[in-house]
């Protein structure tokens, strides 16, 4: 496996070394020392599942605050999906910035999400499937996200929002005159 470096620092593509003969091909799809080696977190404490039924469907865009932040790795396992994050650290120089990669079932590619990135994909074809390795257990009071469409953030989605989830399109708003986002639950 390589870990190929993004635009925004700490973000990776993984890219899968395929070992093939006639029965398919073998590959390593995670290694803690290869992880550690470039600063990332292990990402094991906790595995997800998500089908999706419909091409056009949108999750996200979420991340866990202290306490609880958690680092992913994403692969789509089927179908395809368009994957964002954005980068909300605080005193990051990439602030609000964002990266978009296409993972496939096709280019065994997948995504690391460092802590405290907001992170969302759109699905592009029906009965898209997509695993999630998690550094660290689903925290509901840590949880916040982004709108998909928020305006600040200029995020482009290659088809038409079909389907998100209610609490998905009502997080607020990037504000436009301090570009800080404001999360449900914390000081204005």
């Amino acid at each position: 496996m390589r870990l190929e470096p993004t635009a925004i620092a700490g973000v990776y593509v993984v890219e899968l070394e395929l070992r093939q003969d006639e029965r398919g091909f073998f590959a390593r799809s995670f290694d803690q020392a290869v992880f550690a080696a470039h600063g990332l977190e292990n990402v094991v404490e906790q595995a997800n599942v998500s089908f999706n039924v419909a091409a056009g469907t949108l999750r996200g865009m979420h991340l866990q605050v202290a306490p609880a932040p958690e680092a992913k790795l994403v692969r789509c396992t089927r179908g395809a999906i368009v994957d964002k994050i954005v980068d909300v650290r605080d005193g990051s120089p990439t602030y609000l910035q964002h990266v978009s990669v296409e993972l496939t079932a096709e280019n065994h590619r997948a995504l690391y999400v460092p802590p405290f990135f907001a992170h969302g994909y759109q699905t592009l074809v029906p009965d898209t499937e997509v695993i999630y390795q998690v550094s660290g257990r689903y925290t509901p009071e840590a949880e916040r996200g982004l709108r998909f469409d928020d305006p600040v953030l200029g995020l482009e989605w290659p088809l038409p929002v079909d389907a998100t989830s209610p609490k998905d399109a009502s997080w607020s708003l990037v504000d436009p005159a301090t570009r800080r986002p404001h999360f449900a639950g914390e000081a204005a």
